[in-house]
């Protein structure tokens, strides 16, 4: 797939001006420009509300997850997404951020001892971050690599405790159509949603991110909270959670619901098995002209191939 990279993209003021200086200047003007965006926008980002968590970053990188390719600049990773609430295009950075993270809660249910609802504030200080070095590739078939930070989904599983009953997890994003304007496309089974097998969710690899190098994470890539499984096309990794509710029977997801012979449930990376449209076979470098051969689980195997023993097939994969 050929990427096509804009030209000339302006670096935001909160980039350029150090950063004590840009936070003292928040401070004096979160209240009055809160209330003037909140009354005229109800349900938009307010610009200058200070993030409660900068504290918390840059997070103590987990030395076990290294990677044996470049880090891709974080000027590409930021300037290349897809978030399809906020437009078909990869250039969504300014329109997503129409979407206001702070105040932001999740919802946890199904099958648990004791459903309950978290502030998301509050879930970054109870639960550990820790950065991690991950290789991400997308069913288009452009891959990055990038430093997350985040919350193990393993120890998110054993904060909810889940009965012996649940097998599966379904997440589920926000759903607000006047601040993510393809929302309001009703051929499209809105709000997003993705699933792992709970086997798959208590693997070592899957993380809640909250950050990326180094800082909070930007709305474009999800804020304030996403999914990243680095062994699945990055479809799965669903962005902005709203709600995670523990299940007996695999969930539908948004991509599966559209079109289950292209998006299916696994959607494990394997260079073997193509997509419909495309070949898997390699994948392009974002922020280069690279174009290197795909790796099965995306160079995961080792960690996660024992999650699939006794499934065999293409189905596996897409």
């Amino acid at each position: 797939m050929l990427i096509k990279r804009r030209a000339g993209w302006e670096m935001p003021e909160s980039e350029a001006t150090p950063e004590s200086a840009f936070l003292d200047r928040r401070r004096l003007m979160a209240a009055g420009a809160g209330l003037i965006a909140g009354a005229a926008l109800p349900g938009l980002a307010a610009a200058e509300t200070p993030d409660p968590t900068l504290d918390l970053y840059p997070a103590k990188r987990n030395e076990g997850y290294g990677l044996d390719v470049p880090l891709t600049k974080a000027e590409d990773a930021a300037n290349y997404n897809n978030f399809y609430e906020f437009g078909m295009t990869k250039d969504i950075v300014d329109a997503s951020r129409r979407l206001a993270t702070r105040p932001w809660s999740i919802e946890v249910g199904g099958l648990v001892e004791k459903p309950f609802e978290i502030g998301f504030d509050d879930l970054v200080r109870k639960l550990p971050l820790e950065e991690r070095l991950y290789r991400f590739r997308c069913v288009e078939a452009w891959a990055m690599a990038v430093p997350w930070t985040g919350i193990p989904l393993a120890s998110f599983v054993a904060l909810a405790k889940p009965l012996s009953d649940a097998k599966c997890i379904r997440f589920e994003t926000f759903l607000n159509p006047r601040v993510a304007p393809e929302q309001r496309q009703r051929w499209y089974p809105w709000p997003y949603t993705e699933g792992l097998t709970l086997a798959e969710a208590t693997n070592d690899l899957p993380l809640l991110v909250t950050g990326i190098y180094g800082k909070p994470l930007p709305t474009q890539h999800g804020a304030p909270l996403r999914l990243i499984v680095p062994w699945k096309y990055g479809f799965k990794s669903v962005k902005s959670i709203r709600r995670i509710s523990f299940v007996a029977e695999r969930p539908k997801t948004f991509w599966e619901a559209l079109q289950d012979s292209e998006y299916g449930f696994w959607a494990n990376v394997n260079p073997a098995v193509p997509h419909p449209r495309w070949s898997q076979a390699s994948e392009q470098v974002l922020g280069s002209r690279e174009r290197r051969p795909t790796r099965i689980y995306n160079g995961y195997g080792d960690q996660v191939a024992g999650l699939y023993k006794g499934l065999e097939g293409e189905a596996l994969f897409m």
